[in-house]
């Protein structure tokens, strides 16, 4: 089989290529711009274009399939070409699905959590020697690649984002998986660009429950209201398995979870970690792992990359990256170390770095979404607002947004630098919240502030 791809260095895009190769595929691709890790990664399994950009000649007739990325266009020459040719062209995810479609499809699905979710139930599987295919959002620890594809494996477990499909398949992604088995963690408006109501991007998530194959199954946060109201009205045959945050406490900065075994000391912490867990259990146990097997695997789950990451530590002190941008995901986040580390001051730093988050008027979401932070600051780039067509983000806007009237707003990336760094975080807890990285903030840096 050959594969090509159109935008090959992007995350997922570049994880699909390497998985297809180490199946035996033969892959070419492009792009006009390739970065860190992909470009290493690609270039070990000798994938990486000699020459960035454009190139319909590598479009002709014997290619089995064009895997078209987001990142490209739709004028894009290749693709062009191949439309030219009329050759077979795939979003990620309907490929994903044509390499699934006579497996077992569990698909995790949710505004926040999935990424997390889908590690867990990776975690168990890996730990308990049940090999899987999969495709997940974020690298994982033992695991080469974020997507595996095999022919003999009986279940894949995709991480199902609610996204456009690509340039030419304007679809949610998780609308394509058609899952034997689904969860729903929680459902809070994203995504405004392309789902201008909350309405309406509820609906993509009816959508989604819809699409379980008859008798399948779906599991779902029973503590989020709008999920559970999808989940009761849906007509579809479904098994329909509620979960809830399970019971556990916090003692001198370790969580335990209460089991039928007695208190078990976790890595992860935080309610919504611990409401992930939960659904992650009735998954595994849905593909034949029992309750004292998840517990047994799960005690060493570290968790996701940029996942709510421990990244340093000192006598006193411990700092946090995680990847929460949404204002349900940055309230729950900071909740969770507050509670976890009660007796210490709580800085929490949050970067505006998605086309939702520097939408004025998506920003009065994030009302309260601070509240547990001793310190709060917002950074952000106004060269990002302009690079995404936006209206001026003002500080006014963003205080009265967070409701703090102590709110440290930064919009200059060394300013920021600086401020952080003549921190004294003495008995202190730094909480560093983004999908980028503050205008280059080298995070191994963060280091040198511990005490």
């Amino acid at each position: 089989m050959k594969a090509h791809f159109i935008a090959i260095g992007g995350s997922a895009m570049h994880n699909l290529a390497l998985a297809l190769h180490n199946k035996g595929y033969q892959v070419t691709g492009s792009d006009d711009a390739i970065f860190e890790p992909s470009l290493s990664r690609l270039k070990a399994k000798g994938l990486l274009p000699e020459t960035l950009g454009w190139f319909p000649e590598k479009i002709t007739s014997d290619l089995d399939a064009i895997i078209l990325g987001m990142h490209a266009k739709n004028d894009n020459p290749e693709l062009l070409k191949a439309q030219e040719l009329g050759l077979k062209i795939y979003s990620y995810p309907e490929f994903l699905y044509e390499q699934s479609k006579n497996k077992t499809r569990v698909v995790i699905g949710g505004s926040h959590g999935k990424t997390t979710i889908t590690s867990m139930i990776l975690h168990v599987m890996n730990y308990h020697d049940i090999d899987v295919d999969y495709m997940v959002g974020a690298q994982l620890e033992g695991f080469d690649t974020m997507v595996r594809l095999t022919e003999n494996n009986e279940f894949i477990v995709l991480e199902g984002d609610e996204y456009l499909s690509s340039p030419t398949d304007l679809r949610p992604k998780f609308h394509l998986y058609q899952p034997n088995i689904a969860l729903i963690s929680g459902i809070a408006w994203d995504h405004i660009n392309v789902f201008p109501t909350f309405e309406n991007y509820v609906d993509q998530f009816k959508i989604f429950v819809d699409k379980i194959t008859n008798g399948g199954i779906l599991v779902y946060n029973d503590e989020d209201p709008t999920v559970k109201q999808v989940a009761e009205e849906s007509t579809n045959p479904i098994r329909k398995m509620p979960y809830n945050t399970p019971n556990y406490t916090v003692n001198n900065g370790i969580t335990y979870l209460e089991t039928p075994e007695g208190d078990m000391p976790i890595e992860v912490f935080g309610a919504h970690n611990l409401n992930n867990l939960a659904g992650a259990k009735w998954i595994c146990q849905n593909m034949g792992v029992d309750e004292a097997e998840f517990y047994e695997a799960i005690a060493s789950f570290k968790g996701a990359s940029k996942r709510l990451e421990k990244i340093a530590q000192g006598p006193t002190s411990v700092a946090y990256k995680d990847f929460a941008h949404s204002p349900s995901k940055v309230s729950a986040t900071t909740t969770a170390v507050k509670n976890q580390y009660p007796e210490r001051k709580l800085v929490a730093c949050l970067e505006l770095h998605t086309y939702s988050s520097l939408n004025a008027e998506f920003l009065e979401q994030y009302q309260g979404a601070l509240d547990q932070a001793d310190e709060a600051v917002v950074f952000y780039s106004p060269e990002a607002v302009k690079i995404k067509r936006l209206n001026e983000v003002t500080y006014t806007q963003i205080e009265q947004a967070f409701n703090r009237s102590d709110l440290k707003i930064f919009t200059n990336a060394a300013d920021f630098k600086a401020y952080l760094f003549a921190q004294n975080l003495t008995n202190s807890t730094l909480l560093l919240m983004s999908s980028g990285n503050y205008g280059g903030l080298n995070f191994d840096e963060v280091q040198n502030l511990m005490k």
